[in-house]
C-alpha cells in the first residue's frame, strides 16, 4: 500500500504591547510567512550529517521584511534582537502531540519605536530567518513591554 504524506509548516505570531502599569495598548494575532530559506533550514535540521543552528532569536523592526531579513531591524530603545536565555522555546501540542514549536520573549522598551515587523531567526547576526510578518503599527513608549509568542506547527 502506498502512502503519500505532505508536511506543511504554518506559523502564528501573537504580540501583546503593555504599558508600564500592565494595561494592554495593542495586540495582534496573525498568521505569518515561513520563508523559503526557513524551509531549507528546517530540512537541514532534520539531517544529522548536514545540520545547522536551531532557531532561538526574535527581532522586531520598523520596516517591511524581505524574503531573508527584516526591512529595518530595531537596534535601539530596547528593541534589540533577543535570543538565548531571553527566549524560551518549548514543544507544544496543537493537533497532534508535540506538533508545534513555540518561542516566547518579552522586550522592555526605553523609548519610542513604531514597530511594524517581526522575524524569527537562528542567530544573532546575518543568519537565517525562518519566519516573518508585518503588522499594523504598535507604538512603544519608555517602560512599555512587548510579549511575543511565536508558533510554528508541523502538519
Amino acid at each position: 500500500m502506498e502512502c503519500i504524506e505532505g508536511i506543511k509548516l504554518s506559523g502564528e505570531l501573537h504580540l501583546v504591547l503593555r504599558s508600564k502599569d500592565g494595561k494592554v495598548k495593542g495586540e495582534r494575532a496573525i498568521k505569518n510567512t515561513i520563508t523559503t530559506v526557513g524551509k531549507q533550514l528546517f530540512a537541514k535540521l532534520v539531517v544529522a550529517d548536514v545540520g545547522d543552528t536551531a532557531v532561538d532569536y526574535i527581532a522586531v523592526g520598523v520596516g517591511t521584511p524581505s524574503t531573508t531579513a527584516l526591512g529595518s531591524e530595531s537596534t535601539t530603545n530596547g528593541g534589540t534582537r533577543r535570543g538565548g536565555a531571553n527566549v524560551t522555546g518549548t514543544n507544544e501540542t496543537t493537533t497532534l502531540t508535540g506538533d508545534t514549536a513555540q518561542w516566547v520573549t518579552t522586550f522592555t522598551f526605553t523609548g519610542v519605536l513604531v514597530l511594524t515587523e517581526a522575524g524569527l531567526f537562528n542567530g544573532a547576526g546575518a543568519v537565517t530567518m525562518l519566519a516573518s510578518q508585518t503588522f499594523a503599527a504598535l507604538t512603544t513608549a519608555d517602560t512599555d513591554t512587548l510579549q511575543i509568542t511565536w508558533k510554528i506547527k508541523v502538519a
